[in-house]
């Protein structure tokens, strides 16, 4: 079992304490009914160094090093020298078989379980005085079988568990890998096809208009002077196309020089909405600053087309290792888990909550909605500062 889970280190506690438990019963019961004999400071000693010793066993980790190796078999032996001068100690040996278990490869977790085993029925032999019980020799070895049996069976359940759990993992970070590529080789064949259709075939048109000037322009300079300013025309239109590219990748807003905030701060003008900075301010990839606009310009929208709100506010927080932006509204407001099944205000022009959500994701961030129908909207965007290019 895995120490680090939770759900796993429980167990590990109560085994703990019932051999502290077990242990300090067996020294009373010793006491109690051997007030004091010539064995006496030994079986006290040996039971203090077996606790001080059984103390040690978490630092060293539940890993069969041979440093683990070796504290285990102080232990045992220990606790088997105990076991001879006062059987009564017998019992501390179920924790011991957790322990080896644990520890141990399977073969020599058996044998370790089969000695201690031998040990404690050995003991009750001893300590029994109405002469021999089979119960003693039967009992033991079946409560050793019962509990190793568990104990392989959870632990071959929890093998299969992490199994499961990796693979899941492993799956969604390829699924996620593929997306990404998915949606990169989308933009990428999108603005191929912009390109073609647009500035490629323009600057071909404008090759062959100044080729056709260049051999008309000696015998018919009117000619000539018509293809070069058709193929002015056609450079105007191909640097309008240019700068259409430059806006739709790069927002206009934040073309200006003026930053994240001054762009928050026109577009909330426009909007006629409220904004608001928190914290210190840092600066912001160029990246970032362009997600978080994109996600408010969608918020915003979404607002204004379908929210039917009063009023509107867009905070931008800086949090020391991560920016957030919050745009809330106190409109009729949606069920986010309607709108995740598909309806509601997803997808809507472009800003849909999809688009926002890979905007964030894309930076390694996250994007949440908490909204109720009739109670207003709250979106929030939260990008790491430090993002993977």
């Amino acid at each position: 079992m895995d120490d680090r889970d939770p759900d796993a280190r429980w167990p590990v506690w109560v085994m703990h304490v019932a051999f502290f438990l077990l242990l300090g019963a067996s020294l009373a019961r010793f006491l109690l009914r051997h007030p004091w004999e010539a064995r006496s400071p030994w079986i006290i000693a040996l039971s203090g160094a077996l606790a001080a010793l059984y103390l040690l066993g978490p630092v060293l980790g539940t890993l069969a090093t041979p440093r683990r190796i070796a504290w285990l078999g102080t232990v045992v032996a220990v606790w088997m020298v105990l076991v001879v001068l006062a059987p009564s100690f017998a019992w501390c040996a179920v924790p011991l078989f957790y322990t080896g278990l644990r520890t141990l490869r399977p073969r020599a977790a058996l044998g370790l379980v089969a000695l201690l085993t031998a040990f404690v029925v050995i003991a009750q032999v001893q300590l029994s005085e109405g002469g021999f019980d089979p119960n003693l020799v039967i009992a033991p070895p079946a409560v050793a079988a019962l509990a190793t049996a568990v104990f392989v069976q959870a632990e071959r359940q929890a093998e299969r568990q992490r199994a499961l759990i990796d693979d899941l993992l492993r799956t969604r970070r390829e699924l996620a890998a593929t997306e990404r590529r998915e949606g990169t080789l989308t933009e990428r064949q999108r603005l191929s096809m912009e390109i073609h259709d647009t500035l490629a075939q323009g600057l071909s048109s404008q090759r062959m208009l100044l080729q056709a000037a260049g051999r008309t322009w000696d015998s018919d300079p009117s000619t000539a002077r018509r293809h070069v300013r058709t193929a002015e025309s056609i450079a105007e239109r191909n640097l309008a196309e240019a700068r259409r590219f430059v806006h739709d990748l790069a927002p206009a807003d934040l073309a200006d020089g003026g930053g994240l905030e001054e762009a928050l701060r026109g577009l909330a003008s426009r909007e006629s909405a409220a904004f608001r900075v928190d914290g210190t301010a840092v600066p912001l990839p160029d990246r970032v600053q362009s997600a978080l606009l994109r996600i408010a310009q969608g918020a915003l929208a979404n607002i204004r087309e379908h929210a039917g709100a009063t009023s509107a506010a867009l905070t931008l927080t800086y949090l020391g290792d991560q920016v957030v932006l919050d745009v809330a509204d106190d409109g009729r407001g949606f069920d986010p888990a309607a709108a995740r099944g598909g309806a509601g205000r997803e997808g809507v022009r472009g800003h849909g909550l999809p688009a926002m959500r890979v905007r964030a994701q894309q930076l390694g961030g996250t994007l949440t909605v908490e909204s109720t129908p009739g109670e207003g909207t709250v979106l929030s965007a939260a990008i790491p500062l430090e993002v993977r290019e």
